[in-house]
C-alpha cells in the first residue's frame, strides 16, 4: 500500500482520448477562455469608469466577474497546456491547488448570487430604504464575509482530500482536479469527504437557493401589486438577468454535488462541469450586458473611447 505522499503527479484524462479531437478541443476552450477574460474585464472596466454604475448592484457584479475569471483560470489554462504538451499530467501540489481554488470560487459564487437576489429584493420591495439597507459598509462587510466563508469551506474540503490515499490509480477521469472524480480513485474511506460535500451542498448551495427563491417570492408579490404595466416591466427587468444566471448555475451545481457517490457518472459529470466552470463565466457578462441598458451604454463608451484613442 502506498499513501498519498508517494503520488507525485496525476494523469488528467481530459474530455477525449482521441488524438484527432485534441486540437478542436484546444481551440474551442481557448475561444471560451479568451471570451470570458475579455467579457468580464470589460464589465469591470465599464463599472469602474462610469460613475452612474457606482451602485451596490454593480459592486456585486464586479465581484461576480472577478470570481468568474478566477474560476475559469483555475481549470482551462492547465487543460490547454496539457493538450499542447501532449502530456496529460498535473503535479500533486498543482492538483490540490486546483481543488482549493475551484472550490473557493464555487462556494463564494453561490453565496454571492444569493446576496445579489437580496439586493434586488431590497431595491424592488423597499426602494425608499434601499440606500440604507445596501449602504457601502454593509456591501463591503457582507462580501468580505462571503469570501471568508468560501475560504473556510474550501480549506476543509482540501484538507480532507490531502488526507486521502491514492494507491490503485492516479488517473483522474476529468479535465481538472475536482472532488467527485478524486474520490473515485482513492483507496481510502471517503465517507467523511462525501458527508462534508453533502453538508456543504445543503448549507451553501441549497441554503443560497432557498434565500434566492425567498427573495424572488417577495419580489414577485411586489411586482403583482404594481398597477401600471410599464412599472411591472421596469421592476422585472432589473432582476431578469440575475434570475437567468441563478437558474442555470444552481441547477448544475446541485445536480453535481448533492448526489451520492454511487450515482456519479464521470462522463456525464464532465459535461455538467463544462457548463458551470467554463460556459457560465462566458455567458454571465453577456446576460448582464445585453439585458441591462446602463451596462450597455457604459460598455459602448469604454469600447468607443479605446477605439478612438487608438486612431
Amino acid at each position: 500500500m502506498k499513501n498519498q505522499s508517494t503520488i507525485t503527479e496525476f494523469i488528467l484524462v481530459g474530455l477525449s482520448s482521441f488524438p484527432e479531437h485534441q486540437m478542436f478541443i484546444f481551440w474551442a476552450f481557448f475561444f471560451f477562455y479568451a471570451a470570458a477574460l475579455v467579457g468580464n474585464a470589460l464589465i469591470i472596466l465599464a463599472i469602474c469608469t462610469c460613475s452612474k454604475l457606482h451602485m451596490p448592484m454593480y459592486f456585486l457584479l464586479i465581484n461576480l466577474s472577478i470570481i468568474n475569471v478566477c474560476s475559469i483560470s483555475v481549470t482551462v489554462p492547465k487543460m490547454l497546456q496539457t493538450i499542447l504538451a501532449m502530456r496529460k499530467t498535473i503535479t500533486f501540489p498543482g492538483c490540490i491547488t486546483q481543488v482549493y481554488l475551484f472550490t473557493l470560487a464555487l462556494g463564494t459564487e453561490l453565496l454571492l448570487l444569493a446576496f445579489m437576489a437580496f439586493d434586488r429584493y431590497a431595491a424592488i420591495c423597499h426602494p425608499f430604504q434601499y440606500s440604507v439597507i445596501m449602504r457601502k459598509e454593509v456591501c463591503i462587510g457582507v462580501m468580505a464575509g462571503l469570501w471568508l466563508i468560501g475560504m473556510v469551506n474550501s480549506t476543509v474540503h482540501t484538507g480532507l482530500v490531502v488526507q486521502l490515499s491514492f494507491c490503485n490509480s492516479n488517473v483522474i477521469n476529468h479535465f481538472f482536479c475536482e472532488l467527485p472524480p478524486m474520490f473515485k480513485i482513492s483507496c481510502s474511506d471517503t465517507s467523511l469527504n462525501e458527508i462534508m460535500v453533502f453538508a456543504a451542498s445543503v448549507i451553501i448551495a441549497i441554503g443560497s437557493c432557498a434565500l434566492t427563491l425567498t427573495s424572488y417570492w417577495f419580489i414577485l408579490r411586489t411586482i403583482i401589486r404594481i398597477r401600471s404595466t410599464e412599472g411591472k416591466k421596469k421592476a422585472f427587468s432589473t432582476c431578469s438577468s440575475h434570475l437567468l444566471v441563478v437558474s442555470f448555475y444552481y441547477s448544475t451545481i446541485i445536480y453535481t454535488f448533492l448526489r451520492p457517490a454511487s450515482a456519479y457518472s464521470l462522463e456525464e459529470d464532465k459535461v455538467i462541469a463544462i457548463l458551470y466552470s467554463v460556459v457560465t463565466p462566458v455567458f454571465n457578462p453577456l446576460i448582464y450586458s445585453l439585458r441591462n441598458t446602463d451596462v450597455k451604454e457604459a460598455l459602448a463608451k469604454v469600447i468607443g473611447r479605446r477605439f478612438f484613442q487608438r486612431d
